[in-house]
Order: C-alpha cells, then structure tokens, then sequence
C-alpha cells in the first residue's frame, strides 16, 4: 500500500481558516502584552518616584508621538488579547466549537478588535 503525501508543504501556500489567524494572532498578541508589561512596569515604577518625574512622563507621552503609538500598540494587542481569551473560555464551556460557529466567533472577535483599536487610536490622539 503507497500512501500519497503531500509533498509542498509552504505555509503561503496553504489557505487557513480564520480560526487559525485568530489562534495566531491571540498567540502574538499575549507575547506583545507580556513583554510590554516589562517597560511599563519600569514606567510606572518611574512616574511613582516623585510628583516631576510623573510629569515627565506625562510631557513625554503628550509630546513623541512614537511613545502614543506603543501606547496604542499595546492597548490594540490588550483588548485582542482578551477578546480572545474570553473566545477561548467560551469555547472550553463547550459553546461554539462547530466550524461554523467557530468561524463565526473568531471574526466577531477580530472585528471587536479592530473596533476597540480605533476607540484607543480616538482616546489617544482626539
């Protein structure tokens, strides 16, 4: 008996669910919360040392705008990141783990997403 293998094996080749990008991107985006707590827990340990150094952070992060797009990078990566954390609680109660409800929660849940991404973009810069 010869069994038939697939031979191309290209990952950009191969069309995945949208399950699968939710999976990954809940995967990234817990790695990007996890290590942007680091620097904001040596922020946060800074801007408790004294009233200036509490403005100073406070000047910094209303002046560069780079420090707005971190801060908006983790708040997207955070609210992604527990937005599918509850997808997955759901889903362990045993709700929603057909392919067509699955389906239909992984794009609530990376819609939800984008929408709380531009209510963060709004809060920071508006």
């Amino acid at each position: 008996m010869r069994e038939q293998r697939p031979t191309n094996l290209a990952i950009n080749t191969i069309a995945l669910p949208v399950t699968a990008y939710a999976s990954i991107l809940h995967r990234v985006s817990g790695v990007i919360v996890w290590f942007a707590m680091i620097s904001l827990l040596l922020v946060l340990y800074y801007a408790l040392q004294s009233e200036q150094s509490f403005n100073d952070i406070k000047a910094a992060v209303s002046d560069y705008f780079i420090l707005q797009f971190i801060i908006w990078g983790y708040l997207t990566a955070l609210s992604y990141y527990c937005l599918g954390t509850l997808k997955h609680i759901v889903q362990e109660f045993g709700y929603c783990e057909e392919l067509n409800s699955a389906k239909a929660i992984s794009w609530l849940v990376i819609i939800l997403a984008l929408v709380f991404s531009a209510l963060c973009a709004g809060w920071i810069w508006l």
